[in-house]
């Protein structure tokens, strides 16, 4: 895993092997949404690794003794409507506790604009690590509108989590929000005319959900 800067760029064989099936065009509905929960289970098993935990007594078929668990109910998986909805079962897998709390942005199609339709969080969200998560990020509108109305709301310990992201949006996020820690499984060349990433995968949501 490249880090540099609060910036980790996954290098793991296994995500990379499944991102490269995510990319390609004959990939059903179906098997698309099973690899973006499998991925972010993988990318979140990196994401989580500085959970705070505290020792707590288990008794085991031969002593007592302590031994560490995570401290507390202290997480929150909150993905971008819709397409985060689709990293949010591997998450969850990996932390049964976490609440889910969920923000909802459209896009505006003539300038791209990011606007809030929806925002619920768990509470209290101050206390909690918050994982943001979203399968694409772009232009980094959508990333930095959502840790924006997150940090409104009181969030203060952020990680974003993305499968694939565009240059430019990774350097607006970064620049925008430098206390975030940034996730993403691969970073791809560019954004094209249309400000999709190439070479991209497509829509993200149409594929989870199979709409188009």
């Amino acid at each position: 895993m490249d880090k540099s800067d609060n910036i980790f760029i996954m290098d793991h064989p296994l995500i990379q092997h499944k991102i490269s099936m995510l990319r390609d065009e004959n990939t059903g509905t179906n098997e698309f949404r099973t690899l973006v929960s499998e991925i972010a289970m993988l990318m979140g098993y990196e994401a989580l690794r500085d959970l705070p935990v505290e020792d707590v007594e288990v008794k085991t078929p031969i002593e007592t003794t302590m031994t560490p668990m995570i401290s507390g109910k202290k997480m929150a998986v909150v993905p971008i409507l819709r397409a985060g909805l689709g990293m949010v079962n591997g998450i969850l897998e990996l932390v049964p506790t976490a609440k889910v709390g969920h923000v909802g942005l459209y896009r505006d199609p003539e300038t791209h604009d990011p606007h809030e339709y929806y925002c619920k969080l768990p509470s209290p969200i101050e206390l909690r690590t918050i994982l943001v998560v979203d399968p694409m990020l772009a232009t980094g509108g959508s990333g930095c509108a959502a840790l924006d109305f997150i940090k409104q709301h009181g969030g203060k310990k952020i990680k974003f989590m993305c499968i694939i992201a565009a240059p430019e949006g990774l350097k607006r996020l970064h620049e925008e929000h430098p206390d975030v820690q940034i996730y993403v499984g691969h970073l791809d060349r560019e954004l094209n005319e249309n400000a999709y990433i190439c070479p991209g995968l497509g829509d993200a949501g149409d594929r989870i959900f199979g709409t188009k």
